[in-house]
């Protein structure tokens, strides 16, 4: 800690301006005009001395000049107008500006003067920002708006299965993924088994994915970052939007508290798929069952402001997935259920301690569990019994950041972050008449740290530094570990509006996600390091290159990376948590540390992106070419394989038109790879009888086919590990957006279709036995199962 600070301070003087040379500063927050919503990413800009900044995440930024001069100061954001002040600088200075948001279809005449965020400016690379506003325009499955689904439209970030928003980041795992609302992790970001993420776009104000290059104030995950930050709420007037859909509808309310002063937000969602099937249920089971599945989420935040230094926030997710059957007569009932939920609260508190020195305190909550429960009654043996499996973590966090602008060429941000996590791996209760069998994992308790300073550097107008340090620390019972994480991305421009970057990154993971299928389940367990299992650690390069086309408003990125991982887990071949195939003997099942197996990993690959965020027409282009592959001493007899989601190529298209003020036009086109997976190479009977075999009686009432199967059984032969390619995946979505301004609200009207063209993508494989009363033998045949084919959608939306 000691040697960070000092490493720190001396940056800080080492870049100093001349201490003879008269100074001031200008500093002060950006909001949005109507809403005060403050903006975060803002570019703040000089024409005098060709030098500037940009907000951080509260809006605030500071921006030291000579003073004595006069100054043109130009404040510019993707989707508003372009603010310029002009005022003559003789000592410290507190401007706050607010910037209207740009209406696309009234600029079209001098849309030479929108402002695009200027890639080639920056030192950072691998991160990319979408719009909330684009991603509420793209169509999506069953017209849910979803934020992780549009990221796996981005270059590097590969889909899951058919219609789930899984998310592996440059050949890693879904549990490598930081994602963080608010400052607190989300552990499960799923609904409905995968196919929808708990992000309700209403609430949110901004997301933003890096993919390498990583600042050293993230750590914790390997693969990427993704934060989203919620609305503050309006501090002016009343707002709100809510919408119907063909599965849920949701509502968001934003308002003032005290005008200019504190403001409210909250916002919820809730599907009615249970209300919906109730009545096929009931009429499937003669009336004496019932059953269904729903979820909601729900969110809120609230913010004071104290004075001009001192703002406080409080923010809360709160959601829940909910599956339940049941059933029964006078004679025998049952009450099955399958329940998960996230819960998550920050607060927050902002200071400004001058007008070089900014920080925010944050205390962060984070729970999340799962639970399955089963009750079988014999009302006519009087035996009962009842089965209940559990699964937890729950974290209590300190992060503690430090924003200092000591001048135009050098911002310094450091600081810690604290994270106590408790795990309940598994709890299993057994009960019938006789007896109960109660098992449960010992609480594990570890403490997650870091510290860390990360210093942006300009050296000049083409060359651009952002290096830094994290030290993390993990203690457990019975072992402390300690990681040095360096980081470091740079910026050369070639020319005006070209710049070549590099970066470099070490990254270090305490948790881990043991999968059993792949499919982003709850049954997915969140497991720690322990004193037997280690951290898992990455190391990633990347280069690439930078352009912007500014007149047209169009960014064009190009990136090559190579990354290695090691002590990635796996469960070993045939091993899973044994209470699912057999729970009568989950008492005596090994702990979850014997069933598992580390190993390596290795993902190289290009990325390309040609990307419009404003104008008449926005949306982007992305291909990715990679290759991605794991290495375990016990899985594949040691040999390197291909994990199910490598894919060699990757194509994402995105349109969207806004044909006049009334009507939206849009459109996506994906293509991939098809899955790596592990099927029977061959199926066949040890001894398979000849046509006429005298073992086999014609006059036998059981047929010759049924004779074949059960006294041959069939056995599998499998190959090398992932050795098999599913069919290559592709997708056309469309989407229409109809507006109409109303009196007191403004009413959109959505129609969309999901695989547009009825490809019918393969969701799983299934290998089975045909008996050929001709030949009378066995063939063996492979069947594609698909589960989407054309999908439309509709949904009424309305904001007053």
């Amino acid at each position: 800690m000691k040697i960070i600070l000092k490493l720190s301070l001396g940056l800080c003087f080492a870049h100093f301006y001349s201490l003879g040379q008269s100074k001031a500063t200008i500093s002060g927050y950006v909001r949005e005009e109507g809403s005060k919503e403050h903006l975060l990413g803002v570019n703040v800009y000089s024409t005098n001395t060709k030098v500037g900044t940009s907000t951080n995440t509260y809006g605030f930024y500071s921006l030291t000049l000579p003073s004595n001069t006069t100054y043109k100061i130009i404040y510019s954001y993707v989707g508003y107008k372009t603010v310029e002040k002009d005022f003559f600088l003789s000592k410290d200075t507190l401007i706050n500006v607010s910037i209207p948001a740009q209406n696309d279809l009234d600029e079209l005449v001098v849309s030479n003067k929108k402002t695009t965020e200027k890639v080639s400016e920056t030192a950072q690379m691998s991160q990319i920002e979408v719009p909330i506003d684009q991603i509420k325009k793209i169509p999506t499955l069953l017209g849910e708006k979803d934020v992780l689904k549009v990221l796996q439209l981005m270059p590097g970030v590969q889909k899951g299965s058919e219609g789930q928003t899984g998310i592996y980041v440059r050949g890693g795992g879904p549990d490598q993924n930081l994602i963080i609302l608010d400052d607190a992790t989300v552990y499960n970001a799923n609904h409905l088994f995968g196919f929808f993420s708990v992000f309700n776009g209403d609430a949110l104000k901004s997301v933003e994915l890096t993919k390498g290059g990583f600042p050293a104030r993230f750590g914790g995950r390997l693969s990427s970052v993704i934060d989203l930050n919620m609305k503050e709420g309006n501090k002016e007037k009343i707002h709100g939007e809510a919408g119907i859909g063909l599965i849920s509808s949701r509502f968001t309310l934003e308002g003032p508290i005290k005008k200019n002063k504190s403001s409210f937000l909250i916002s919820g969602r809730r599907t009615y798929i249970d209300i919906l099937a109730r009545p096929i249920i009931k009429k499937a089971s003669n009336g004496e069952g019932v059953g269904g599945y729903f979820f909601y989420d729900f969110n809120a935040k609230f913010n004071y402001e104290i004075n001009d230094k001192n703002k406080i926030y409080l923010s809360g997710y709160f959601g829940k997935d909910k599956f339940y059957a049941k059933g029964g007569d006078s004679d025998y009932e049952s009450d099955n259920g399958l329940n998960w939920g996230n819960a998550t609260a920050t607060l927050r508190w902002n200071h400004q301690f001058n007008q070089k020195l900014f920080s925010n305190t944050s205390l962060i909550f984070t729970d999340y569990a799962f639970n399955i429960f089963s009750l079988e009654k014999n009302n006519i043996e009087k035996e009962t019994f009842s089965l209940n499996y559990r699964s937890a973590i729950r974290d209590f966090g300190l992060k503690y950041d430090l924003d200092y602008f000591p001048s135009p060429k050098l911002t310094v941000k450091f600081g810690f972050q604290s994270t106590f996590h408790k795990f309940n791996p598994s709890a299993i209760v057994l009960k019938d008449n006789q007896e109960e069998i109660n098992r449960a994992q010992v609480p594990i308790q570890a403490l997650e740290s870091g510290v860390y300073v990360e210093n942006l550097w300009n050296l000049g107008p083409r060359f651009k530094l952002n290096y830094g340090l994290r030290w993390s620390n993990y203690q457990v019972i019975g072992r402390t570990i300690n990681k040095p994480e360096p980081r470091l991305s740079a910026s050369y421009k070639l020319s005006r509006d070209i710049a070549f970057k590099a970066s470099y990154a070490q990254m270090n993971q305490y948790v881990h996600l043991l999968a059993n299928s792949g499919l982003g389940l709850p049954t997915d367990l969140w497991v720690p390091t322990t004193k037997k299992i280690d951290p898992q650690f990455s190391e990633q390069v990347a280069v690439g290159l930078a352009k912007d086309f500014s007149k047209l408003g169009l960014t064009f990125t190009m990136e090559a990376y190579s990354k290695k991982m090691n002590r990635i887990l796996n469960y070993k071949e045939g091993s899973s948590f044994a209470f699912f195939d057999d729970p009568e003997s989950a008492a005596t099942v090994p702990s979850w540390e014997d069933n598992i197996t580390a190993g390596r990993g290795w993902s190289n690959g290009l990325e390309v992106m040609l990307q419009k965020k404003t104008g008449r027409f926005s949306g982007w282009i992305a291909y990715t070419l990679s290759k991605t592959e794991w290495q375990f001493d016990e899985l594949n007899f040691g040999q390197k394989f291909f994990p199910k989601y490598d894919r060699r190529h990757d194509i994402s298209i995105v349109g969207i038109y806004e044909l006049s003020k009334r009507v939206t036009l849009s459109s996506t086109w994906v293509y991939g790879t098809g899955n790596a997976l592990t099927i029977p190479i061959g199926s066949y009977s040890s001894s398979l009888p000849t046509k006429g075999y005298g073992g086999f009686s014609s006059n036998n009432s059981t047929s010759l086919k049924d004779q074949l199967f059960n006294q041959y059984p069939r056995v599998s032969e499998y190959g090398e590990k992932n050795s098999f390619r599913a069919e290559n995946y592709h997708r056309l979505d469309f989407g229409v957006q109809f507006h109409k301004k109303k009196k007191r609200f403004d009413r959109t009207l959505e129609f969309s279709v999901y695989n547009l063209y009825n490809r019918r993508n393969p969701f799983f494989y299934q290998i089975s036995d045909k008996y050929d009363f001709k030949s009378n033998t066995i063939k063996t045949s492979l069947t594609r199962f698909s589960i989407f084919p054309i999908v439309p959608s509709f949904s009424w939306n309305i904001k007053f």
